[in-house]
């Protein structure tokens, strides 16, 4: 059967048009918002290609106009399953801009509406904490960190746990504050995920499609050694949700 989608996120910021093209269409960029590490060769025709855990995405860019409009997608798999990116920017007066993305595809089978949940959750986490990048760290580059936690049997207590090690009593609320490692406050939530920002870090946190929490975090201490990171929250997740 299968589910043909499009989804719009829209959110005015005070950064400049090309502040947030360097946000999304350069790999430093990306890898400050979005998802594991990733890399750009610009131009139409040109790639953006991730890395995140096992999966390697590729896309092609369709469309590039600097700092105004970028467009990339997969290639359509054989049993139809492709996705699509568009971001439009849009300078206002006063220095603030307009970013708009659409994410478009299909996703194939009778059993696409768990993976669409998911996208769907992950995608309100990524587009929000493109925000708060160009908000609140425009300029500076992160470090993205992956680490993946133990099996996850009850979700309600995982986030109840989470809620703990961040010093709440229960699940994380958007605009609670909280302290890991520095004060922060939490950003975003929703049924699937949940964002922290601190002055030198995003932390994110998501219930992953393999049923695992994973850490998606984003720091902007210079120096910050990935592969130490991702072993010391490896460690952290297990503690907290072993």
């Amino acid at each position: 059967m299968g589910h043909e989608f499009e989804l719009t996120d829209v959110a005015e910021v005070g950064a400049t048009p090309e502040q947030v093209w360097e946000a999304i269409a350069t790999g430093p960029g990306i890898d400050s918002w979005f998802m594991g590490r990733n890399e750009v060769e610009g131009g139409t025709g040109g790639t953006v290609r991730g890395a995140f855990g096992g999966y390697r995405p590729e896309f092609r860019i369709s469309g590039w106009e600097p700092p105004e409009k970028l467009a990339y997608g997969s290639e359509t798999a054989p049993d139809g399953r492709r996705i699509a990116y568009e971001f439009l920017i849009e300078g206002r007066d006063g220095g603030s801009t307009v970013i708009r993305c659409v994410t478009s595809g299909f996703l194939p089978g009778d059993d696409w509406e768990d993976e669409f949940e998911a996208m769907t959750t992950g995608g309100e986490l990524f587009f929000r904490t493109l925000v708060e990048y160009v908000t609140c760290f425009a300029g500076r580059t992160a470090t993205p960190v992956t680490a993946f936690g133990p099996p996850v049997g009850d979700w309600d207590e995982a986030w109840t746990r989470l809620g703990a090690a961040l010093g709440l009593p229960a699940r994380p609320a958007e605009g609670d504050r909280v302290r890991i490692g520095q004060e922060g406050v939490v950003y975003a939530v929703n049924d699937q995920t949940a964002g922290v920002r601190t002055p030198d870090a995003m932390f994110r946190f998501v219930r992953g499609f393999q049923g695992a929490m994973v850490a998606c975090h984003h720091l902007f201490t210079p120096g910050a050694d990935a592969d130490v990171e991702e072993k010391a929250w490896g460690e952290w997740l297990n503690r907290v949700f072993g």
